[in-house]
């Protein structure tokens, strides 16, 4: 496996990992408040969804002209690392606040109980809550593991990358028995947003005919270098104001 292919592969886990602990813990909400198998029908129909999407856009972006193909898979991962970029720094800058997948399960349990009951086995309260959850959820990773994989044309590794990452989450939930609180998810999203920034900007710039030294190499540069702006926008705004 090449540098390049790898990062390919730790993009696409780390993405999907963060958005698996998201949907986890709405899911786990429903099911353990109101009814798992209506929950479990809800999961399934979104996961049948999140393929369609993923095999209908793979196709569609693997007929453009290759050139035309890099900008627009550069562009589409800039759009989602910077906006992942953003909300990481504003909170690592204690602008914004945590992420905190304990609160988050309080919240949908409480809405969970305070919902009409279904009179019958079928509670159509937690397919919906637990399939929306998920789309939503897994719609942004369906998009990366789509962007990552046509442009590479490895979408069978960037497949594998996100189920090896949903896997994993979902094993950890089932012997936590609880949220995953204790994932470091705010640094995970941190390296989401450099690592898919740094990877839009490759790809734009291939599509657009800059010869990057040293090829895939560049990335190299361009990781730490996201990276290292980053870190400054943090610090800056982590400065008290001159008053």
């Amino acid at each position: 496996m090449s540098g390049a292919e790898l990062g390919l592969a730790t993009s696409v886990f780390l993405a999907c990992a963060v958005e698996a602990v998201e949907a986890l813990t709405i899911v786990m909400a429903v099911g353990t408040t109101r009814s798992w198998p209506s929950a479990l029908a809800g999961v399934g129909a979104a996961c049948v969804a999140l393929v369609a999407i993923v095999i209908g856009l793979g196709n569609a972006l693997l007929r453009l002209p290759i050139d035309d193909l890099r900008v627009a898979i550069g562009l589409l991962l800039l759009l989602f690392g910077l906006q992942w970029l953003r909300k990481a720094v504003l909170r690592a800058a204690g602008l914004k606040a945590l992420h905190d997948e304990s609160s988050a399960f309080e919240h949908e349990r409480e809405a969970a109980l305070a919902a009409e009951r279904p009179h019958g086995e079928w509670d159509l309260y937690s397919f919906v809550v637990a399939g929306k959850g998920v789309l939503l959820e897994g719609f942004e990773v369906a998009l990366i593991v789509v962007t990552f994989g046509a442009n590479q044309h490895h979408l069978a590794l960037a497949g594998v990358a996100a189920g090896l990452a949903i896997a994993v989450v979902v094993a950890a939930g089932i012997a936590a028995r609880a949220p995953l609180a204790r994932v470091p998810e705010n640094t995970m999203k941190f390296a989401v947003g450099v690592m898919l920034s740094s990877y839009g900007l490759f790809f734009t710039g291939e599509g657009l005919g800059v010869e990057w030294p040293g090829g895939d190499a560049i990335l190299l540069a361009i990781v730490p270098a996201v990276l290292a702006a980053a870190l400054l926008a943090v610090a800056t705004l982590r400065r008290p104001a001159v008053g």
